[in-house]
C-alpha cells in the first residue's frame, strides 16, 4: 500500500523558517519525482516545488530564493525548507509522489505564518 506521510507543519512568525517532511513507503522511491504543493485559503491547489528522480528541480516564483526542496533516497523522504516565510505561505501543505503510472498524494500538513 502506498503511503505519504507528511509532518513539520505548524504556526511560525513572518520571516520564520519551517522545515516539512515527507516519508513515502510501498512505492521504490528513489523512481518517483516527487512535488510540493499548497492550498491556500480559498485559492486553487499550487506546485510549490518538484524534485525527480535525477535530482532536477523547479520552483513557483513566488516561493524561488525562499523555499528548498530535497530528497533523501536512503529514507524514502523528500524535504521542503521554507525560509522567510510570508503570512501568503499560510496553507495545507500537500507532497505528491508520481511517475508515468500513477501519481499519489498525502494528507498534508498545515502551515500559519502569523504574528
Amino acid at each position: 500500500q502506498v503511503r505519504l506521510v507528511e509532518s513539520g507543519g505548524g504556526l511560525v512568525q513572518p520571516g520564520g523558517s519551517l522545515r516539512l517532511s515527507c516519508a513515502a513507503s510501498g512505492i521504490i522511491f528513489s523512481v518517483y519525482t516527487m512535488d510540493w504543493y499548497r492550498q491556500c485559503p480559498g485559492k486553487q491547489r499550487e506546485l510549490v516545488a518538484s524534485i525527480t528522480s535525477g535530482g532536477t528541480t523547479n520552483y513557483a516564483d513566488s516561493v524561488k530564493g525562499r523555499f528548498t526542496i530535497s530528497r533523501d533516497n536512503t529514507k524514502n523522504t523528500v524535504y521542503l525548507q521554507m525560509n522567510s516565510l510570508k503570512p501568503e505561505d499560510t496553507a495545507v501543505y500537500f507532497c505528491n509522489a508520481r511517475n508515468q503510472a500513477r501519481s499519489v498524494q498525502g494528507q498534508g500538513t498545515k502551515v500559519t505564518v502569523s504574528s
